[in-house]
């Protein structure tokens, strides 16, 4: 299981199909990743992501368990209510 002491900024985020998700803006608490909202897949928005989704950290990049669409599809917004996407 993934620590969340093993997730820093600026990390690369990529699916499981190896796209660029994002990139790591902080950890928000202790269960989520906050990515950075300048990176051009975040459109100008916070996004979160669960640390459950982490399947690997492999130097400065998290891979994730789920592809780059599905994580788009699932990931909340700032702002967004809990189970409120996109």
């Amino acid at each position: 299981m993934i620590q969340a002491s093993q997730v820093r900024e600026h990390m690369e985020i990529v699916g499981s199909d190896g796209q660029h998700v994002g990139e790591v803006d902080h950890m928000d608490g202790s269960t989520r990743i906050k990515l950075a909202k300048q990176d051009s897949a975040a459109r100008g928005q916070h996004h979160f992501i669960p640390l459950d989704w982490v399947k690997a950290v492999e130097g400065q990049t998290i891979r994730l368990s789920k592809s780059s669409q599905e994580v788009r599809q699932q990931w909340q917004r700032e702002g967004a209510g809990a189970g409120q996407h996109r």
